[in-house]
């Protein structure tokens, strides 16, 4: 069953915040995973929820996307995101 990594975040620190852009691509794919949604401002239609930018990840399984958060080679990668953002993510299976 797929899994889905979902982030609502904003940016306090764009220069910072441009390695992690440019690096975690190659490090998503190497788990499986790919972009649904990439760094968009989403329109809010009901609700209070108000996320500056969202990015939604699609992997095949919800062990890829526990590996990809656990891989020991890109805690760095996310020490700068929670460095440089302010940020939320959440991990959803898909429907079978």
């Amino acid at each position: 069953m797929k899994a889905y990594l979902v982030l609502d975040f904003s940016v306090n620190d764009l220069p910072g915040f441009m390695p992690y852009v440019n690096a975690i691509p190659a490090h998503i794919e190497r788990h499986g995973g790919r972009y649904i949604v990439r760094g968009v401002e989403p329109t809010v239609m009901e609700g209070d929820w108000r996320p500056p930018y969202m990015v939604i990840l699609e992997f095949p399984a919800r062990a890829n996307a526990e590996a990809f958060l656990g891989d020991p080679e890109i805690q760095d990668l996310f020490a700068i995101r929670y460095a440089t953002t302010t940020s939320k993510l959440v991990l959803v299976d898909g429907c079978t």
